[in-house]
């Protein structure tokens, strides 16, 4: 059975602890690519990523879109939404239908 993980900064994240899930904080002094890598290689088969952390790591998780595993899917951070977590979903659902099915502008 794939693991779920939480990664970004600890005032975003830590809630995440009490529903069960890892939780990776990201500080100022730690490396997020390192981060990130050893949580894509240690067997997790969804990682949330908070949207200002996947700023820092898009070509990481860029890399990691072309694998069903893991899943990593952008959530607000303690900062706000930024819209990105919004349009990779509207990304990925043109991507499975061919059009805009939810989003019409």
């Amino acid at each position: 059975m794939y693991r779920i993980a939480v990664i970004g900064d600890k005032d975003s994240v830590y809630g995440f602890a009490a529903l069960g899930l890892d939780v990776v904080y990201v500080g100022e002094n730690d490396d997020p690519h390192k981060a990130f890598k050893k949580l894509c290689e240690s067997g997790y088969g969804i990682i949330y990523i908070t949207e200002a952390l996947a700023e820092i790591l898009d070509e990481e998780i860029q890399k990691t879109n072309d694998n069903p595993i893991p899943a990593v899917i952008l959530i607000p951070g303690i900062s706000g939404n930024t819209g990105k977590g919004i349009a990779n979903v509207k990304k990925a659902v043109e991507k499975a239908v061919g059009s805009d099915i939810i989003f019409n502008d």
